[in-house]
């Protein structure tokens, strides 16, 4: 943490106290979300747009001013999900107004920015001083500025063998959602439900710009160019997921009210995480599961190799387990519940055909089951009935 005057200190302090004491006026409006009431699918995705849009609109400057309450860890430091690690101790810690900076220093822990969760180069950008997209809160937070360079224009989505890790955990390299193998961009476990909820703010405040917006490479493998289901599949699938595995926080609650006293908008999602599969969550009868399970499934080291499974129905994806106790401690996935990838849980696409888990204990052994999966439309079967092939290991 950067030192400055006692002064300085004082004056932010006031500040801060002025702004949590009508933070404290903050709420969901009676009546606010009436309007959605029965509805599901593309009528509440618009229900939902007519409610929030036309928010109080504030300059590019303001944002900075704004942080001071709406990621606010302390009254005088900076809430930045790219470095803090929930629970723990993060690498390093900003001071209000003083770290802030509008160049990079091209290092992590220089200073914090602006970073736009939704990249602006995914709707093109325009006269960007008076777009509200570009100034709206609830899609920008403030992060490590070399962080938030290394993020770029990439998508969110979770990631295999890391090319690049932040201090604090967040990941960039290949993407293994089933769907799309490029670059993508990973935060840490404990706030990806808030980049989820923030994303799909956006394409229900802005769903009438969408058809407007220009689809950069970056942007072609999210966004599918409609307002409704506005993102491709796999996106949806990845926002569903972490919606599901990381629920609204107190921090997401309290940003909530801080923005909503300064924009007049609310992000429903975070009021009502329910809408988001009540809008974007599967439809219809489940799809069939894989007709075999994976076969050859061997251990070297701690890298997994396998054979894809064949037959009339293929797997869209893999899910692999890993256990220290034993076979027995690893659980059967649920039909139509994606794992998020963490340390003990991977998903692979078809064709790759081999995984990697990292920082295991030397001189213990592992156990690992390999379950296989059809997804569509947000429709997942794993293949439960029969054995699914399983192997162990020590690793070294």
């Amino acid at each position: 943490m950067k030192n400055f005057s006692l002064l300085r200190y004082f004056t932010l302090a006031i500040i801060v106290l002025v702004l949590i004491a009508n933070t404290l006026k903050a709420g969901i409006p009676p009546n606010y979300y009436t309007p959605v009431n029965g509805l599901t699918g593309a009528p509440l995705k618009t229900a939902l747009h007519n409610i929030i849009r036309n928010h109080t609109r504030k300059t590019y400057d303001y944002l900075w001013t704004a942080f001071y309450t709406t990621d606010d860890k302390t009254p005088l430091t900076v809430w930045d999900m790219y470095s803090d690690i929930p629970d723990g101790t993060p690498p390093y810690v900003y001071d209000f107004g003083t770290d802030q900076c509008a160049t990079t220093p091209g290092h992590e822990n220089g200073c914090y920015n602006r970073e736009h969760t939704f990249p602006k180069s995914w709707w093109g950008g325009g006269d960007l001083a008076a777009d509200t997209m570009y100034t709206d809160l609830f899609h920008i937070v403030p992060t490590d500025s070399y962080v938030n360079s290394r993020r770029s224009n990439y998508p969110y989505g979770q990631v295999g063998t890391a090319t690049w890790t932040s201090l604090n955990g967040s990941k960039l390299g290949p993407c293994t959602t089933p769907g799309y193998t490029g670059t993508a961009f990973e935060p840490r476990d404990e706030f990806k439900g808030d980049v989820a909820r923030n994303i799909l703010y956006m394409a229900t405040r802005y769903e009438s710009r969408i058809d407007t917006w220009q689809i950069y490479p970056e942007a072609n493998v999210v966004l599918d160019g409609t307002s409704y289901p506005c993102f491709d599949q796999w996106h949806i699938d990845l926002l569903l997921a972490w919606n599901a595995s990381d629920p609204v926080s107190q921090k997401e609650i309290d940003r909530n009210e801080a923005v909503y006293l300064i924009q007049l908008n609310r992000n429903p999602f975070i009021d009502h995480p329910e809408y988001v599969n009540q809008i974007w969550g599967p439809t219809g009868a489940p799809v069939e599961e894989p007709a075999n399970h994976a076969s050859s499934f061997s251990a070297h080291t701690i890298t997994l190799n396998w054979t894809d499974a064949t037959g009339d129905v293929v797997p869209n994806g893999y899910l692999i387990r890993m256990s220290a106790v034993g076979f027995n401690n690893i659980a059967i996935p649920a039909d139509g519940v994606l794992v998020a990838d963490d340390a003990f849980n991977k998903n692979i696409a078809p064709g790759i055909q081999t995984c990697t888990f990292g920082e295991l204990t030397p001189g213990t052994v592992y156990y690992f089951k390999i379950y296989g999966y059809t997804i569509n439309n947000g429709l997942l079967d794993y293949k439960t009935d029969g054995t699914p092939m399983q192997t162990s290991i020590i690793a070294y």
